[in-house]
């Protein structure tokens, strides 16, 4: 947002502040009084709005944009980053006197793939979510997608995984989400393979899945393809299966 309506939503603004201000706002700071501000991603913050915001921090005191006059502020702020802070500090992404302000209290969170044991679980919440959203009946995971969940590394973290398991229950068939069902398996399968493209990795993946659903019968797995026994002869060497 640009920086007169990011203050303008954070202290609120009086009418005719800047081109847009019909009327006067009131801003966050002053709907979660006596209560909480989540701050999210606050390094991404223009550099000249964190000072505005470590004043108002320090003083308790809020002047809406434009205003002549300021009000008193008091609510507990928790602020959220997913940089390091250090580093933000240092690239200047974040304001050293304003991250001794609000880190009176630090919690680190760690990524998803340090804490493995979490992914199931909220796996199968989002699972129960989006199957019900799109009023499938979907009951869960096959092995071989539990295993594939489990053993990616996630680098967007639990965003990635709620959207990798919304797209699944898209892409799902039958009533439990297979390994072929997940996009991540093609990426991991491409990992493996730098000189297939992603379109590749994923044809790859489902003729290996369809291989060990049909027990291995070639004539059996191109007729579920769609494809001729010859072409997936061809492909078998090709992807080196």
């Amino acid at each position: 947002l640009p920086r007169e309506l990011i203050e303008s939503e954070l202290f609120g603004s009086v009418k005719g502040a800047f081109t847009g201000a019909n009327m006067d706002r009131e801003g966050l700071f002053k709907q979660a009084e006596g209560g909480t501000l989540l701050l999210d991603e606050i390094s991404e913050m223009p550099i000249d709005t964190q000072s505005k915001l470590l004043r108002v921090l320090q003083e308790k005191e809020v002047r809406p944009v434009g205003g002549r006059t300021s009000y008193k502020s008091d609510c507990r702020i928790i602020a959220s980053t997913n940089r390091q802070v250090e580093e933000a500090v240092k690239s200047g992404k974040l304001r050293d006197d304003l991250r001794y302000r609000i880190c009176a209290t630090s919690v680190h969170l760690p990524p998803l793939r340090e804490h493995r044991e979490d992914i199931m679980p909220l796996a199968n919440a989002f699972l129960k979510r989006y199957g019900s959203q799109a009023g499938r009946e979907i009951t869960g995971f096959t092995p071989l997608a539990a295993d594939a969940l489990r053993a990616f590394d996630w680098p967007g973290n639990v965003r990635q995984l709620q959207n990798e398991i919304q797209r699944a229950v898209l892409m799902c068939e039958g009533s439990t989400v297979d390994a072929r069902d997940l996009s991540i398996t093609a990426m991991m399968n491409q990992k493996d393979n730098p000189d297939l493209t992603l379109m590749e990795a994923m044809e790859r993946n489902t003729i290996i899945q369809m291989l060990k659903e049909t027990g291995g019968n070639k004539l059996e797995t191109a007729k579920r393809l769609g494809i001729g026994r010859q072409t997936l002869y061809n492909k078998i060497k090709a992807y080196g299966i």
